[in-house]
């Protein structure tokens, strides 16, 4: 690995450890002729699968546009970025876990549909009323009764 700073070619790790759930190798390094050290990531490069959306036509997946859709429904919502990030990293997990070339671009929303759930219903509701392209309240209302039903604690006397 060249060092970044000066451009030497002879670099050599000093520390490895497993980071971001086991999935990634970080490796602190020392420059052997400036003495500078750095971090270098290692991940596997894996081929995420093209989403076929519901026209027929395929694309291929995008995190920055998973992450945009997911940040647009979050917007002003209060939200720890640290789980944003945790949940767009399980949705590529299940997206490299299907073992498929192609994935229907359905799929792939209804999991973010999920993560939201969980993460925050206001931002649920409004991913959703896109998502679904709902037309009138009531789908509004189906959502939001949907949330009030599964309401962890709720009774069935409330």
């Amino acid at each position: 690995m060249r060092c970044p700073f000066c451009q030497a070619q002879d670099t050599r790790v000093i520390d490895s450890r497993l980071g971001r759930d086991g999935d990634q190798v970080r490796r602190r390094r020392e420059c052997s002729a400036c003495g500078e050290r750095f971090t270098t990531f290692e991940t596997a490069e894996l081929n995420m699968p093209r989403l076929v959306k519901q026209d027929g036509s395929r694309e291929p997946y995008r995190e920055a546009k998973l992450r945009t859709g997911m940040l647009r429904a979050l917007e002003k919502r209060p939200v720890d970025t640290e789980l944003i990030e945790a949940a767009i990293h399980r949705i590529e997990q299940r997206l490299r876990g299907s073992a498929e070339r192609e994935v229907p671009a359905r799929q792939v929303g209804e999991w973010v549909m999920e993560e939201l759930r969980e993460l925050d219903q206001v931002a649920y509701v409004r991913f959703a009323s896109v998502y679904r392209s709902f037309q009138d309240v009531s789908a509004f209302r189906e959502v939001i009764d949907g949330l009030e039903r599964d309401r962890p604690g709720k009774r069935d006397d409330d």
